[in-house]
């Protein structure tokens, strides 16, 4: 009898030998008091656990009661951080089984506050951290990998975590963070996942003065050291993990897009927060579209921020767009970007190539307070857009005047504050539906509780890139992709808008702009599926029919539950 942590087919099982206390330290071998009477005689473990023999699903509850009895997220985040470390199988049973329950917890809006302080609530290591001096001994480095194989990396330097910015060494939680949900919704194997902090430093002032930050207490290297230390780990992953998934997360906007448009050809790669966020958004944008009854290519849309999220937002949709039959000169159009600045205009300086598409040249009848570029106001009174994006992290920037303005030509104006964390979002959906008389279409960056209109419960949809990154992870991984497409990720966010709408309540119900979360591992076996059948359309994984993907897909997507 051998210890093994519970695996799906299609992956060969981890065999171990450890024994004892070594055995209860693996948190993939580790059942705790799930091992038998049988199992504790052979495996040395007879007298470190209590009589009491409990199945998975008891495990569960009893911790599930426990975590209720925390009443701050942030708390609850350490206990489950805690459990992931000690058995991973728990861990994920109780994950999925409580997905939209414990998603806020695990992800947005508690990580933010979990990677705010986390050299303060620093328990054990997991994935690896890469600092700047250890540049030229990345490979060697990625050797001390907890594990051989890996599917997906995902990997930060810190800079940009969610809508709090510089937090350095303790980005790492949003890698952590990101893998735990490819396992619970996409199914990838736990022991196959890697998060990883490049360690540039910190611009952070206060990390910097911080007696307790475990980072590299300097300032962030620039320039071309920074592209030395990307271009390191790039080269190191193709080394020793050649045809792994690497999802590059919360860059600064400076960094994020270069080093997507110098790698993606490069490596099995993309950016989550330039395609990710886009595909969602897609997805929402087209189920809102059927609602309102105001198809995707006749839609007028205004965005909020100019940065590499929002850029990758217009990017996705006008690739949607010119696939729907709208002239590609046309698409950018369709577009009124309002950054810090005001509107983009075509004589404005210091725009980068991504930025300038969207520049609008045609604004000399739009004019804002006292003769200064157009705000947002300004442009939403003028453009009278249907659809309104918020990617700034500018709280409440989509004020009452705005809004109702919005809504006076707009029958179902579809508003997406989308921001994070919930202290940065453009507007709170309840105000929305307040000043809309429960007309609006939203959809929020981060969880919000249920709106009442018409004596109606609205769930608010969370345009959570969770929808799309664990489905992708799943689809390559089961297609054996070798890069990721535009293509696949339009074809992801369909899907996701499709899933949506099919399970829509036909009882008059109000209709979901995005899949319920419950059922969101459901929805990745769908958007997987979809984005492998784009990925064989493009070439760039090998030839399969839909029946044999979505086998794969089945057999790749993991289940937690003890082997043996």
């Amino acid at each position: 009898m051998t210890p093994t942590a519970a695996h799906s087919e299609g992956h060969p099982p981890m065999t171990a030998h450890p024994r004892g206390s070594a055995l209860l330290a693996d948190p993939l071998l580790n059942k705790g008091t799930a091992f038998t009477g049988a199992e504790r005689a052979a495996f040395g473990l007879e007298g470190l656990l209590p009589a009491a023999v409990e199945t998975l699903d008891e495990q569960m509850e009893r911790v599930h009661r426990e975590l209720l009895r925390y009443d701050k997220p942030l708390n609850r985040h350490i206990l489950l951080r805690q459990l992931q470390d000690t058995n991973e199988v728990l861990f994920y049973r109780l994950v999925t089984s409580h997905l939209e329950e414990v998603l806020p917890i695990v992800y947005t809006p508690t990580v933010g506050e979990a990677c705010r302080r986390f050299s303060e609530i620093y328990r054990r290591p997991r994935g690896l951290f890469l600092p700047y001096e250890d540049r030229h001994r990345f490979r060697e480095l990625l050797c001390n990998r907890p594990n051989h194989d890996v599917d997906v990396v995902v990997v930060t330097d810190g800079q940009r975590i969610l809508g709090l910015g510089d937090q350095g060494v303790g980005g790492m939680g949003i890698p952590i963070g990101k893998l735990s949900l490819y396992t619970a919704i996409g199914g990838i194997h736990p022991a196959r996942t890697l998060p990883v902090l490049l360690d540039a430093g910190t611009d952070n002032e206060d990390l910097l003065a911080d007696e307790r930050y475990l980072g590299r207490r300097r300032p962030r290297v620039v320039g071309p050291e920074y592209d030395e230390l990307v271009e390191a780990f790039v080269s190191a992953v193709e080394a020793e993990l050649p045809g792994t998934l690497l999802q590059w997360e919360d860059f600064a906007t400076a960094h994020a897009r270069p080093i997507l448009s110098r790698y993606r050809d490069r490596l099995l790669t993309f950016n989550d927060d330039i395609q990710g966020t886009a595909a969602v958004v897609l997805g929402a944008l087209t189920t809102a579209g059927e609602v309102g009854g105001v198809p995707l290519r006749d839609q007028r849309f205004v965005v909020l921020g100019a940065g590499s999220a929002a850029i990758g937002v217009a990017d996705m949709i006008r690739t949607a767009l010119v696939a729907d039959g709208v002239g590609e000169a046309d698409a950018p159009g369709r577009f009124w970007f309002v950054d810090v600045d005001g509107l983009l205009t075509a004589d404005r300086t210091g725009l980068s190539p991504e930025q300038r598409v969207y520049a609008r040249g045609d604004a000399a009848g739009l004019r804002g307070a006292g003769g200064g570029a157009p705000g947002l106001a300004d442009v939403v009174r003028e453009v009278r857009p249907t659809a309104l994006i918020g990617l700034s992290t500018a709280r409440g920037a989509f004020t009452e005047d705005i809004v109702r303005g919005m809504a006076a030509h707009c029958d179902r104006p579809v508003i997406f504050p989308l921001s994070n964390p919930t202290s940065r979002s453009e507007a709170d959906p309840a105000d929305l539906a307040r000043w809309t008389d429960g007309r609006a279409l939203v959809a929020s960056g981060s969880p919000y509780p249920p709106l009442l209109v018409g004596g109606r419960s609205v769930p608010v949809a969370q345009a959570n890139n969770v929808y799309v990154f664990p489905a992708i992870g799943l689809a390559v991984t089961a297609a054996r992709a070798t890069r990721v497409t535009d293509g696949m990720m339009v074809a992801a966010g369909r899907a996701v808008g499709r899933f949506a709408a099919a399970h829509t309540s036909g009882d008059g119900g109000p209709a979901l702009l995005l899949p319920p979360l419950a059922r969101m591992r459901e929805a990745a076996r769908e958007v997987a599926l979809a984005a492998a059948l784009a990925a064989v359309d493009d070439g760039v994984a090998p030839v399969a029919d839909e029946a044999a993907l979505r086998a794969a897909i089945e057999s790749a997507q993991w289940e937690p539950a003890y082997s043996g």
